[in-house]
């Protein structure tokens, strides 16, 4: 258990963004099975919403601090391909 105030402090912060952290990721993955769900039916206007849900979705991430811009932009550009397939 934490001692100091600032190592109490600290464990509710961290308590807090692992709460957030979770909730985003689980977002994102939902938004990802919805993604290949649209790309499997084979529905191109699906698949177009689902993949722009999930780069918005993907932006925020990072802008939380959750995902690394690296890593989104590299799952934004795996969606898109499913958005331009012929």
């Amino acid at each position: 258990m934490a001692n100091t105030k600032s190592a109490i402090k600290a464990a509710r912060k961290a308590a807090r963004l692992t709460t957030r952290n979770q909730a985003v990721k689980t977002r994102l993955k939902t938004l990802h099975k919805k993604l290949d769900a649209a790309t499997k039916a084979g529905d191109a206007a699906a698949t177009k919403a689902a993949a722009a849900a999930y780069a918005s979705a993907m932006d925020k991430a990072v802008k939380s601090g959750v995902v690394h811009r690296n890593a989104a932009s590299r799952a934004k550009a795996h969606a898109a391909k499913f958005v331009f397939a012929k």
